[in-house]
C-alpha cells in the first residue's frame, strides 16, 4: 500500500482581547465548516511564509506578528480533487489588539473556488452556542481549545486537537 499523501497546511488563530476569533466558512459537498483562516503550503514554502501569504490572501492582513504554534490537527479525508489523502494543520496564535474588517486580497470568485464563502468574527459564547446547536468547526474541539487558550494562555507545546 502506498504511503498516505498528507497536505501540509497552516492556520491562524486570530484572537482579540475580548476572546473573539475570526473564522472562515467553507462549503464542501457534504458539510459547511467554520475554521481559522489559512491553507496549504506551496512548494518550497515554510509554515510562517505560507501563513503570512494566506492571511494576506484571505483576510487582508499584512505585517502581523505571528505567535507560537499552539495546536496541531491531522485528518485523513479524501480531497475532492483526489490529490491528497489528508491534511496536517499547524495552528499559530496571532493575538490582535482589536477586531478589523477583513478585506481579502483575493477576489470572492477566487476565494469561492477554494470553497471559502464567508469571513466572520465570533465571540467565545457564540462558538459555544453554535457547537451545541450542531455547527461544525475545525478543529471539532474549537470552543474547548479557545477556553484553554483564554484560561491557561499559550501551551508549552502544541496541543493535538484530534479531529
Amino acid at each position: 500500500m502506498p504511503p498516505l499523501r498528507i497536505r501540509q497546511a497552516v492556520r491562524a488563530v486570530l484572537t482579540t482581547p475580548d476572546h473573539s476569533i475570526l473564522l472562515v466558512r467553507f462549503e464542501f459537498p457534504t458539510a459547511t465548516v467554520w475554521a481559522p483562516p489559512g491553507g496549504g503550503l506551496d512548494p518550497g514554502e515554510d509554515h510562517l511564509t505560507a501563513l503570512r501569504r494566506e492571511l494576506h490572501e484571505e483576510v487582508g492582513l499584512v505585517g502581523v506578528d505571528v505567535g507560537p504554534h499552539v495546536w496541531t490537527r491531522e485528518q485523513i479525508v479524501e480531497f475532492i480533487d483526489g490529490n491528497w489523502d489528508g491534511q496536517r494543520d499547524r495552528y499559530h496564535h496571532v493575538p490582535l489588539d482589536r477586531r478589523f474588517e477583513p478585506t481579502p486580497a483575493l477576489s470572492w470568485d477566487q476565494l469561492r473556488a477554494e470553497r471559502l464563502h464567508e469571513l466572520r468574527w465570533w465571540t467565545l459564547d457564540e462558538v459555544d452556542e453554535a457547537t451545541s446547536s450542531g455547527t461544525i468547526f475545525a478543529p471539532g474541539r474549537l470552543g474547548e481549545l479557545l477556553h484553554l487558550l483564554r484560561d491557561d494562555g499559550v501551551p508549552s507545546s502544541p496541543i493535538d486537537t484530534g479531529v
